[in-house]
């Protein structure tokens, strides 16, 4: 049965779950060590380490700076949870800032956020670029000062929000 779109609501069906972050926005946001959500099949690499769905990213041992773009959907909670325990990395997720699981795991934990502009439009895994953009707003989160300064060095990309003095109670 195929699949929505990333947006869920997005009219276009697709009969996958994988796309790639755009190889632009990682170079922006510099070198990365894990990656554990990365695609079996990737034009561009996105850390020194990738664990893929066959190696259960989730479970294995995160080191360094990670770079984190999680299924999107239900299970995206449980992969921030493991980023706010490790304390070191950049997640892009979607803006669901009405979540639980943003509430929980974003607004009580981050670092610093960072509300990118306009709608993202990922990649296929072959490399080529989707037709339509995400049908979603995304952001990025920050989880330790140092990948809070290059969020905040992303100038004129988004709207920049140091959480340090805004975390929910």
């Amino acid at each position: 049965m195929p699949h929505k779109g990333m947006g869920s609501h997005q009219s276009a069906r697709m009969e996958k779950d994988e796309w790639l972050t755009p190889p632009w926005l990682i170079e922006r946001l510099g070198h990365f060590d894990v990656d554990p959500c990365a695609p079996v099949i990737r034009p561009w690499p996105t850390a020194d380490k990738h664990y893929t769905i066959e190696d259960g990213g989730l479970y294995q041992p995160w080191r360094g700076r990670v770079w984190l773009n999680p299924p999107y959907g239900l299970q995206t909670e449980e992969w921030l949870k493991k980023l706010v325990i490790h304390k070191n990395g950049t997640a892009l997720i979607f803006a669901r800032t009405e979540t639980a699981w943003f509430r929980n795991c974003v607004w009580r934990y981050a670092t610093a956020l960072l509300f990118i502009h306009s709608r993202l439009t990922f990649h296929h895994v072959n490399g080529d670029q989707a037709v339509h953009n995400a049908g979603a707003p995304s952001v990025l989160i920050a989880y330790d000062k140092v990948n809070a300064k290059i969020l905040r060095g992303c100038v004129g990309f988004g709207a920049y929000v140091d959480n340090r003095y805004t975390r929910m109670t």
